[in-house]
């Protein structure tokens, strides 16, 4: 993909391998952020398979909770499930949610999301389809408000309260498919594929953007994260490509021109993308033919 002679209409039409490189200015290939954040998926649940067939016991169980060289990690949501369940939680599964926590604080909270879930690569696919039915007006756009996953997050958190079971991780796309990942076949997996189907014929990535409690937990962190994604309005030219590519396109609403006057007459030209909802996902940067965009640490200058 040559981002820098590209237009947001080129961002939806581009077939989905050409979005994992890109031209740079002088015509040398390089891999984009999406590579990396594949990459990193890949790998990630790749060693939770290896060490498990393997048993060199370095990244033991599934992604919900597990032991990194016998350190233990916990997903936040699980954590604040079997609070709600049993009315207590042990020390080490404090310590596994705490150390979770304080890393996806430090990297923007829900970079999980982007970097790290298995189901949002297969979602990702998922809205590539989506998008090229549209274009052939073979379905309709839909989208909704996504505010609406703090309702679902309740309910979860209500439904584990009141049955004193983890309810939600019978249906959790991303626990299902990291067990199927490390320990085999499931029929559960064949969920999976209901709620792929739903983003791919209804709605553009439905479970990430208006369901999954798991990344709403982890967009509570990424409110408070000094990991932020930055855009200069001196390098933008309103092309709109981010918007088209972000797959949490609200977050990205202070950037259009319409704000630029205000802007200018606070003499602001730099803007974070202050939103928890962000998957710091960085596709923003991939279609961006001004360079708009980049990662700041905003404590660099206290440390």
């Amino acid at each position: 993909m040559d981002r820098y002679n590209s237009s947001s209409k080129d961002v939806v039409n581009a077939p989905l391998l050409s979005t994992l490189y890109y031209k740079t200015k002088e015509g040398k290939i390089r891999p984009t952020w999406r590579f990396w954040r594949w990459l990193s998926v890949i790998t990630i649940n790749l060693a939770f398979f290896l060490s498990f067939y393997f048993d060199i016991q370095f990244l033991e169980g599934t992604l919900t909770g597990s032991r990194l060289l016998g350190f233990h990690l916990i997903d936040p949501f699980v954590t604040l499930e079997i609070l709600a369940a049993e009315h207590h939680i042990h020390t080490n599964i404090i310590i596994g949610a705490l150390t979770i926590i304080g890393f996806y604080f430090i990297v923007g909270g829900k970079a999980f999301c982007g970097w790290v879930c298995p189901y949002g690569l297969l979602s990702e696919i998922g809205e590539r389809i989506h998008q090229i039915l549209v274009n052939k007006r073979i379905i309709k756009e839909r989208s909704f408000n996504p505010r609406v996953r703090y309702l679902f997050w309740v309910i979860f958190l209500a439904a584990a309260a009141i049955d004193g079971y983890l309810v939600f991780e019978m249906i959790n796309p991303v626990g299902i498919i990291s067990r199927f990942i490390v320990y085999g076949w499931s029929l559960a997996i064949v969920w999976v594929l209901v709620i792929l189907s739903i983003e791919i014929f209804f709605s553009r990535r439905a479970w990430c953007k208006y369901v999954c409690p798991i990344g709403t937990t982890y967009s509570f962190i990424g409110w408070i994260s000094p990991m932020k994604v930055q855009w200069d309005m001196e390098k933008c030219d309103h092309c709109m490509a981010c918007f088209v590519a972000c797959p949490e396109d609200h977050v990205l609403e202070f950037a259009k021109a319409k704000y630029d006057e205000e802007r200018k007459k606070k003499g602001i030209t730099k803007e974070f993308v202050k939103d928890g909802d962000c998957i710091m996902c960085a596709r923003c940067f991939d279609v961006c033919h001004t360079d708009a965009y980049n990662f700041e640490f905003r404590m660099k200058n206290i440390i």
